[in-house]
């Protein structure tokens, strides 16, 4: 079971880390390149369609953090479990308190401050996500090479 926990926290954190990304790199960008007359529209799409990619995805990470933190594999130290969920609240916090209050206010019409905190905070979200991917990797590595004794594998 701590094996399964960790593998989908792997799945779906690595999913939304690339997810971020894009979004960082190309989509968030993008919005000053929409035009004022159709910004409205494309910021309420927007809003509605990525909410149905990420919403799901960050439910299901939250619990795998909460749960990760008391079942986990013996070969990964508590406290590999607690910066991760450290790093889910970083970025829960971020997206509560300045993603989707700038989203609102874009909502209104397109702004280029609240464009340019939007894409500038953003990075708080991408390289949370980022570190936590890394450090499920390294907390995966740990499990396969503690089962094979730090063998290479076949």
């Amino acid at each position: 079971m701590a094996n399964l926990v960790l593998l989908s926290q792997l799945a779906v954190t690595w999913f939304l880390a690339g997810l971020i990304w894009t979004i960082q790199v190309v989509h968030y960008p993008l919005f000053a390149a929409v035009g004022e007359d159709r910004f409205v529209a494309y910021e309420t799409s927007h809003a509605r369609l990525i909410t149905l990619v990420v919403g799901p995805a960050m439910l299901l990470e939250v619990a795998l953090a909460g749960l990760f933190l008391t079942i986990r594999p013996a070969a990964v130290p508590a406290w590999v479990a607690w910066v991760g969920a450290g790093l889910v609240g970083i970025i829960w916090l971020s997206t509560a308190l300045i993603q989707v209050p700038a989203h609102g206010r874009l909502a209104d019409g397109f702004d280029a401050s609240t464009h340019a905190l939007l894409v500038g905070s953003n990075w708080i979200r991408t390289l949370a996500w980022s570190a936590r991917a890394l450090l499920l990797a390294w907390a995966a590595w740990l499990v396969i090479d503690g089962a094979t004794g730090g063998r290479d594998l076949p």
